[in-house]
């Protein structure tokens, strides 16, 4: 049966951003078309997604999707409480089964309590983000993949802010990627039958 979905997925011939179209990995036609770009309110899931992308920097988004349970069980599930409550990371540099980036790995506990300084102040991680653009999603109308920048005026600003906020590996251009993940910023292509934006398109 799981084989059958995972085919379908390969060939079920729907119009996808091209930046997933010319992959064979059901992984990653699955978290396009079921979480990409996406409106994301739920703190423990922003708080993954925040966490994933910092150990992209440097590797491939293939790899760390392929890790993301891996680094689910590490990682209390991404509870933010639990994660900001951890006093040591030297049993996650003996787990090969995720990315053992001793500096990425701290950056998970820092900003796992980062996290909770802001939700005393926002009363939650989902406030904070979508304050930046005012609760509502930037759609860039994207018609070639090849429009979609690195980074932009808003990831710089989120980015500096982040940073003042005791943030740590959400340089402009992770946090680029982030705003894409999370909804923040709608990259998805128009012609894209996952596009969120698109209300009538056959899925």
């Amino acid at each position: 049966m799981v084989d059958k979905q995972l085919n379908n997925l390969l060939t079920d011939k729907k119009h996808r951003c091209h930046w997933v179209t010319g992959s064979a990995l059901p992984i990653m036609i699955a978290y396009h078309d079921e979480e990409w770009g996406r409106p994301s309110h739920n703190d423990r899931d922003l708080f993954e997604l925040l966490s994933l992308e910092t150990y992209q920097a440097g590797l491939s988004w293939e790899i760390v999707l392929k890790k993301r349970d891996a680094f689910r069980h590490a990682f209390f599930n991404f509870d933010i409480a639990k994660v900001a409550a951890m006093q040591s990371i030297e049993p996650l540099l003996l787990d090969s089964s995720i990315i053992r980036n001793r500096l990425k790995l701290a950056a998970t506990v820092n900003n796992a309590r980062a996290i909770v300084k802001i939700q005393q102040t926002y009363a939650s991680f989902d406030n904070y983000v979508w304050h930046f653009v005012d609760g509502q999603t930037i759609d860039h109308h994207i018609e070639n993949m090849a429009d979609i920048p690195a980074q932009n005026q808003l990831s710089q600003i989120v980015a500096k802010r982040m940073k003042q906020d005791g943030f740590k590996f959400t340089g402009p251009v992770t946090i680029y990627s982030y705003l894409q993940a999370v909804g923040v910023i709608n990259d998805h292509e128009v012609g894209c039958v996952f596009n969120p934006d698109q209300e009538n398109g056959e899925r």
